[in-house]
This record gives C-alpha cells, structure tokens and sequence, in this order.
C-alpha cells in the first residue's frame, strides 16, 4: 500500500494552485477552477503522490489550520536532495522563510509561508 493522494488546506485553491505551481514549480495534474478543485504533483516523481489543494471555507479546516499556523508547526514537509540550492532558488523566486521561526532544538527549520495560510518546512532527503 502507498500514498496517492493527501490534501492540506488553503484559503483559495486557484490562488494555491499558482503559487505552488508558478513560484514552487510543482505540476498541475488536475485543475478546475470553478469547482475549486486543484491537484499538484512533484515534477521529479509526477506519478507519485499527489497533493489536494483542499479549500478550507469557514469550516473546521479554517480552525485546524489557523491553530497549526500559529503554533508555528508545517503543515507539510518537502523533500529536496540539497536544500541550501533549493531555498536559494526558492528565495530567488520570492519565498520568505520564516527564520524567525526556526526551532533546530525540535528540527524546525526552513520554514516558509505558502501565502495561502500554511507554513511548509524544507528538509534535506535520505536518497538511501
């Protein structure tokens, strides 16, 4: 058994959509603004799993991802083989991490803002 699909919340999935795609580089798999329906996948593994752009509304999402937020936790970690590149490009392409958030005491590190309500963490990845 593996993981197809998860999904994280956002406050807007067509504004999502653009940033993870535009300024994060993944890959649309499926998009359908009008049913606020947006998929992305990573462009290194598009057969991999996929991620749901899930709209929050004002539903319990909205409060899951508000308390996640400001208790300073990702919602989600990416994986790149050498991050210090990755975070450059990143930063180059306008992402702010939040070193002010930076806890190394608890491998929180790298963070960022997704502008869409979530924090995402940058970790280095085993290739073992």
């Amino acid at each position: 058994m593996k993981i197809l699909l998860t999904s994280v919340f956002v406050d807007d999935p067509s504004k999502a959509h653009k940033y993870y795609t535009e300024v994060l580089g993944f890959k649309s798999k499926q998009f359908d603004p009008d049913a606020q329906l947006a998929i992305i996948v990573s462009p290194e593994d598009p057969d991999g799993t996929a991620l749901l752009l899930e709209p929050r509304g004002d539903s319990f999402g909205k409060t899951y991802q508000e308390n996640v937020y400001n208790a300073g936790l990702p919602i989600i970690v990416f994986g790149a083989e050498n991050v210090e590149a990755v975070r450059k490009d990143l930063e180059s392409r306008g992402v702010k991490f939040r070193d002010d958030l930076a806890k190394p005491e608890w491998g929180l590190k790298n963070l960022f803002e997704d502008t869409c309500g979530n924090l995402i963490m940058l970790e280095g990845q085993n290739t073992a």
